[in-house]
């Protein structure tokens, strides 16, 4: 099969018509109709067709205030794009709890040859991988910010509020301010709903292409070096080339860090499996039938879709429905309602996986000590990549308030 947008949305599409519909919007009793965005990963290995392995619906954001109360236990960000992120590094870490040989369809052993002190993961994807991302909606945030002009009213740019002393724009929330381009923005939410601190998709995506679509905890098992997005497809609608240049591309905002103006950083960046890796954007002429542009079809303007307030996430091992960061039907904090790509359960595989391969477990009690360097090398490079890369993107400011918990608190 060729590669191109449409195969890939196709891939995609399907996986989720197979979801059963109490994880699809609902059919509601006001007659009002629900739109959701959905985001999906395809695996490419060569000579054999695209496969789905992870995708995710959904479009809200945990407030600041609730961080406390989290515990591991609740999602944090419930956007498509970030959950099916979230979803792949679940696969990821299922494939390799479940190598049994040398390798599998995806994920391999490393040689002992090609371990090291930067780059010690004993797993990493097959070589001949490559990873292919769906996006229903332009991601959240700068890469789709013309998109946000266009549908205003009144074009006018609203006066830009001063800069705070680390040179952030404090207010600039959301969609708000949409002339001010290049910046990092907070995912976007009504005016009168609780702030966040969560980036926007654009920005996550942005700086995926250094630290690769693994988390910090699937990147203590899996080398970072092969798990990076080749393409990004979007629907036709929603693609701005402009945007898109501006917010992933070498030549806009991230132009600074690169090989050529940076040859140092880079190389260092290599030994442990890292680079600056963007990615192509793909079109596709595919609409998700409950994208916002599907549902409204045909609607008038007071009759406008609302947005569903359920996320599904799927992996060919897990299929949950999701509410306010939690499995749907139990309360939001407790632990039987952690999502299988919560914080909590994503530390438990990667527990079991160290305690099946004999490795010495991982000695940290708290989920912040476990993200400080402490010595090790591995984790060192992971956080100069991260930091580097920050500083590009102008205004990010760090979300905390769930890092205390205890890793093995029941």
């Amino acid at each position: 099969m060729p590669v191109n947008g449409d195969n890939i949305a196709n891939c995609v599409l399907a996986a989720f018509d197979g979801l059963p519909s109490k994880s699809k919007p609902r059919r509601r009793t006001d007659e009002k109709r629900e739109w959701v965005p959905l985001s999906g990963i395809v695996l490419e290995k060569a000579g054999g067709p695209l496969e789905c392995v992870a995708l995710a619906t959904g479009m809200k954001c945990l407030p600041t205030s609730r961080l406390p109360q989290a515990s591991g236990n609740i999602l944090h960000d419930s956007h498509a794009e970030i959950l099916a992120i979230r979803a792949f590094n679940r696969f990821l870490l299922d494939e390799c709890a479940a190598l049994k040989a040398d390798s599998n369809r995806f994920v391999r052993r490393r040689e002992w040859i090609e371990l090291s002190d930067e780059e010690p993961q004993p797993f990493a994807l097959v070589q001949d991988v490559k990873i292919h991302m769906y996006c229903s909606e332009a991601p959240c945030g700068d890469a789709s910010m013309e998109l946000t002009m266009a549908a205003q009213k009144d074009v006018t740019p609203w006066e830009v509020p001063p800069a705070a002393e680390d040179g952030a724009q404090e207010k600039l929330r959301g969609r708000g301010y949409f002339s001010e381009l290049g910046i990092v923005r907070r995912k976007p939410s009504r005016p009168d709903a609780p702030p966040t601190l969560s980036k926007s998709c654009s920005d996550k995506l942005a700086l995926k292409q250094f630290t690769s679509l693994l988390s910090t905890l699937a990147s203590f098992i899996l080398s970072p070096r092969s798990a990076y997005l080749s393409t990004l497809t979007l629907p036709r609608s929603q693609y701005i080339a402009d945007a898109i240049s501006r917010t992933f591309s070498p030549i806009g905002r991230l132009a600074p860090l690169t090989l050529h103006s940076s040859p140092t950083t880079y190389a260092s960046w290599q030994e442990a499996g890292y680079s600056f890796t963007p990615f192509e954007t793909l079109t596709t002429e595919r609409e998700f039938v409950y994208s916002r542009r599907s549902v409204s079809y045909g609607l008038e303007k007071e009759s406008q879709p609302v947005a569903s307030n359920i996320s599904a996430l799927w992996t060919p091992r897990v299929h949950e429905t999701l509410v306010n960061g939690a499995r749907q039907g139990r309360k939001a904090g407790d632990l039987r309602g952690a999502s299988a790509v919560s914080r909590r359960r994503l530390w438990e595989a990667v527990v079991a996986i160290v305690d099946a391969e004999g490795k010495q477990r991982l000695n940290v009690r708290t989920y912040r000590e476990l993200k400080e360097v402490n010595g090790d090398i591995m984790l060192a490079k992971r956080q100069a990549v991260k930091k580097a890369s920050k500083k590009l993107l102008l205004g990010w400011k760090q979300n905390v308030g769930d890092d205390y918990w205890e890793m093995n608190a029941a």
